[in-house]
Parts: C-alpha cells; structure tokens; sequence
C-alpha cells in the first residue's frame, strides 16, 4: 500500500524554537522524516513524501509535489489514487517518530473503510482510507472533522490505538519520547546535539 507522508520542509517545528535553531529544526524534521520512511518501508510498504516544494527534501523514496494547502492536498492525492487503481491509500503525519514497522502494520492491517489514528489534543496523526469520497481536514480538532465526514459517507470511522502513532513530537516536552523509545535518526540527532534524558521529581524531561 501507498503510505502518504506529509511534509513541509520551509519553516518547520517552530513550537521547538525554544529548544533548537532554526537549522537544527530543519535537520531534526528531516531525521523524524527519515524515521517514518523507514518504518514504512520495514512494514512492507510503499511511502510517498508529500510536499509543496522539493527544495530540501532528500528523501529516498517518491515525491510528490503538490502545494496546495495541507488538507486539499492530501484530499487530492487520496481521491486520486482511489479512483484509479488504489483500494486503500494512508497517510502517516512525518512527525510520527516513534513509529516502527510493528505500529505501521497495525495501522494498515485494521479493517474499516476509514481507520484514524488520533494524535494528542484532537490532532489526527494516521488514516487508512478505501472510501474515494473521503476528504480530509486538518485543521483544529481534526479527528472530530473526520469522524464527521465518514458518518456523512454512510461509514464508520474505525479508530487505531496506537502509542507510537499517536504520539507526533511538536514541543520541547514531547523530546524524551524520543530518547526513550527510538534508536532511529531523530534521537541520534538529538544526542548529537547534546541532549539526554533527566529524571526530576518523577518526571521525565531532557536537559542539553
């Protein structure tokens, strides 16, 4: 299956400008990228980096480039592929770097004409769609919009729980996930740069 990864390689993680330049968010994004790619490959599948601009994207697998905004792409890369020769297509956010091959092919593997994957704070981090009427909105509490937009199709919305998939590391407080559960290019490049875990009144924090 293609697995579509969304990415935006021009102003990344800016909620981790507290923690890292602007160049280290830009290598860091790319890393989480190459994690994600990774996991999809390892799972037996086919990842397709979705992009508005391929300046700085090094990816080394397909790319599309599609610089409509966030949601209208996707839509269309979705319908697209459904319509012609797909069954099902997914998407994967390529912040997700927790995932593995095990949490990819738990994704795909749950049967549902649309299967979500809710991140933290009403986020949507995965799908899974079959339904070629599908669009997707990612804006605000996405999972709510499209839990709407299945039931508006006639179909239920099948909802994957999984820690690695919904975890997608957006602030400085989501980096010990990182260090505590990947080996991957993300967490190298965070030690790289100095970071490591550090336990203090029984929360789990990094210090550089």
């Amino acid at each position: 299956m293609e697995v579509l990864v969304p990415f935006d390689p021009s102003e990344p993680k800016q909620r981790l400008s507290a923690v890292l330049s602007d160049m280290e968010r830009r290598q860091f994004a790319a890393a989480m990228l190459t994690d994600v790619i990774a996991a999809i490959e390892a799972a037996g599948h086919t990842p397709v980096v979705l992009t508005p601009t391929t300046d700085a994207v090094t990816a080394d697998c397909m790319v599309v480039c599609d610089d409509r905004p966030l949601s209208a792409a996707v839509t269309a890369q979705v319908q697209g592929r459904l319509r012609s020769e797909a069954t099902a297509v997914a998407v994967l956010m390529a912040d997700c770097a927790l995932a593995t091959a095990s949490a990819v092919a738990g994704l795909i593997d749950t049967s549902g004409s649309v299967v979500l994957v809710p991140g933290r704070g009403g986020g949507t981090n995965a799908l899974v769609i079959e339904d070629a009427g599908f669009r997707t909105d990612f804006h605000g509490a996405s999972i709510i919009d499209h839990r709407r937009e299945a039931e508006s199709l006639g179909v239920t919305a099948v909802e994957h729980d999984s820690m690695r998939l919904s975890a997608d590391i957006d602030e400085p407080a989501d980096l010990p996930e990182v260090l505590l559960h990947t080996d991957g290019m993300a967490a190298a490049q965070l030690r790289s740069w100095g970071f490591s875990l550090e336990v203090t009144d029984g929360r789990v924090a990094v210090s550089r």
